[in-house]
Formats: C-alpha cells, sequence, structure tokens
C-alpha cells in the first residue's frame, strides 16, 4: 500500500512532543518535504526527454523515501530512549548484513558472523539502554574483537584467516559500535540544559543529513574539481565546501534545541558535517573494493541502509564524546 505524503504529515505530527522545538523541527521538515513534492511533481510532468524522466524519477523517489523515514524516525523519537534504541538496533543489524553480504567470507565465517548479529547487537544497545556508558564504551573495542577473533579461530579454518577475520570486526566496529552512540545520546543528562534528551539526536541527524543534500546540490551546481575521483567521483571540493558551511550554518541556526552557544553549535556542526563526509567517503572506499555501486536496495532511490547512515558512522560517536567530556 502506498502512503502518502499527507498520511505522512498526520502520522508525524501526532507522535511528536507538543514543545515548541518540536514544533520548529517539525514543521521545518515538512515544509521540505513538500517542497521537494511539489517541485519532483512539477518535474515529472515538464521533464519531455527519456534521461531528465529517469533523473526526475529517481529524484521522486528519495523524496517518497524521505517521507517514510522522516515518519518512522519521529515515531521511533516519540517512544524516547526505547524507540531510539530498538531503531538503532534494527539499522545496525540490517547495515552490518549489508556490510558483510558484499564481503568475501567462507562457510566458516557463518558461525562468527551469528555471534555477531545476534549476540553483539543485543547486549551493545541493552547495555546502551540501561545506561552502563563505562562497559558500552569498550565492550565491542575490546571484549568483542576478542570474542569474534576467538571464534573465528575455533572454526578450524585458517585460509585467509586475517583478513576474514579482520572484516567481521571491523564491519561490527563502524555498522554497531560507532551506530550505537546515536541513541546513546538520549542517555546524557547535560547541567543547566532544559530541553528533551532526543533533541540533541535530532539536531546532529538533521545537521549530517542535511549536509549529504547539500554538498549533492552545490557540488551539482558548481561542482568542477573532484576530491577523490577513484573513490567516488560525483564528490567535488565545491560540493564539500558549500555542503559543510550551509550545515554549519543551518546547526548554528537550531542552537537553541542544544546546551551549545551559537558560536559552539556552529564549531561543531562544522566538525560533524566534516566527519559525516570522511564516513561517507571511507564507506565509498569499501563499496569500490567490493565492485558495488550500492549496499543494497532496501530504501528506494537510496540504495542500501548503510548507503543512508554512512555518514553517521563516524559523526555519531565524535558528537557524542564532544557532549560527554565538555558538556557534562
Amino acid at each position: 500500500m502506498t502512503t502518502t505524503p499527507l498520511a505522512m504529515i498526520s502520522n508525524i505530527a501526532a507522535v511528536m512532543p507538543s514543545d515548541r522545538a518540536a514544533r520548529w523541527l517539525v514543521g521545518g521538515t515538512l515544509t521540505i518535504l513538500g517542497v521537494g513534492t511539489i517541485v519532483g511533481l512539477l518535474l515529472r510532468f515538464r521533464t519531455t526527454t527519456d534521461a531528465g524522466r529517469r533523473t526526475v524519477a529517481n529524484l521522486n523517489a528519495r523524496i517518497r523515501a524521505w517521507w517514510v523515514m522522516a515518519a518512522v524516525f519521529a515515531l521511533a523519537i516519540y517512544f524516547q530512549r526505547t524507540g531510539a534504541t530498538i531503531l538503532f538496533a534494527l539499522i545496525s543489524f540490517l547495515a552490518l548484513r549489508e556490510m558483510l553480504t558484499i564481503a568475501p567470507t567462507r562457510r566458516a565465517d557463518h558461525h562468527t558472523m551469528f555471534w555477531a548479529f545476534f549476540v553483539l547487537i543485543p547486549i551493545q544497545y541493552y547495555l546502551v539502554y540501561i545506561r552502563w556508558e563505562v562497559f558500552y564504551m569498550i565492550f565491542i573495542p575490546v571484549y568483542g574483537q576478542i570474542f569474534l577473533a576467538i571464534r573465528s579461530t575455533l572454526t578450524g579454518d585458517y585460509t585467509r584467516y586475517l583478513e576474514r577475520t579482520a572484516k567481521i570486526q571491523w564491519a561490527a566496529f563502524i555498522c554497531v559500535y560507532c551506530i550505537s552512540h546515536a541513541p546513546a545520546l538520549l542517555t546524557l543528562e547535560v547541567p543547566g540544559y532544559d530541553g528533551h534528551p532526543w533533541e540533541l539526536l535530532v539536531w546532529l541527524v538533521v545537521v549530517v543529513q542535511m549536509s549529504d543534500v547539500l554538498q549533492y546540490c552545490w557540488g551539482k551546481m558548481l561542482g568542477r574539481h573532484k576530491i577523490a575521483p577513484h573513490i567516488s567521483p560525483n564528490k567535488t571540493w565545491e560540493g564539500f565546501l558549500g555542503g559543510v558551511l550551509t550545515a554549519t550554518l543551518l546547526g548554528a541556526l537550531l542552537y537553541r534545541i542544544t546546551p551549545f552557544a551559537p558560536w559552539q553549535a556552529a564549531v561543531i556542526a562544522f566538525a560533524v558535517a566534516v566527519l559525516g563526509f570522511f564516513g561517507g567517503i571511507v564507506m565509498s572506499a569499501v563499496k569500490r573494493d567490493a565492485g558495488v555501486k550500492d549496499y543494497g536496495h532496501l530504501i528506494e532511490g537510496h540504495g542500501g541502509m548503510m548507503d543512508r547512515i554512512d555518514s553517521l558512522t563516524f559523526a555519531a560517536p565524535v558528537f557524542f564524546h564532544i557532549v560527554r567530556y565538555f558538556f557534562l
């Protein structure tokens, strides 16, 4: 069944808390998505060439997917820490599945991957949910990595052992450990900050995701000089600078939903936007090595889950630590 934009508006408005910050966030999100939907419809009727129709069809598919993602994210935020933990645990599961699917593995690795999916992910997110910070900060980088190496050894298959084990360990680190820092933001209690815990998470997601979109837009308008043509040929210096600086401005404008002063919000937004860019380009290098264009086809117009959240992999843990060590 097709979900219409009007239905999505009703869903998002119904689940978000009814305070001023929430109204601004919901209103801004709906305005951007609404304008994008209208523009997409106009382009659909005005475009006459086959190539143009394919481009517009892809654009409209992306916009429809954004409506759904916005509604799902809003629903998770409505249930606060529980909803965010469940949502990002599912995201980690799907992202880990995509990354290990494109990585060459052997039959013996299936036992190790089982433990990564059905033991490491639940434990990591349970530790986040119960706020056991001392343990969830080291669980995967220390105990998880040790256990996965031992489990791989016990299979008795030593063919390309280091390469295979390292791929599983690194995938768990990126897809589970790094991403889990996003819902962990809801466990932080910043002194003197009277906002809702979910607002920090929303601020991070908005800045990082809009930086991606803005880099794409600036690159299409002004892009001339490629940054890494062999890894991500569509990324240019003009798009990178335009997107990061515009996202920095956006983060500064949204400072009221954070414990940051305007200048602090700008500096932190700049940092997470840059980290988001490098998260994306590193994940592109993984795809190039595997010889694939996208991690999957889960999200219409966007590729796989990892294609959509790659920019959060580096930005989420660093943003968490900035808030944790400078504002608590």
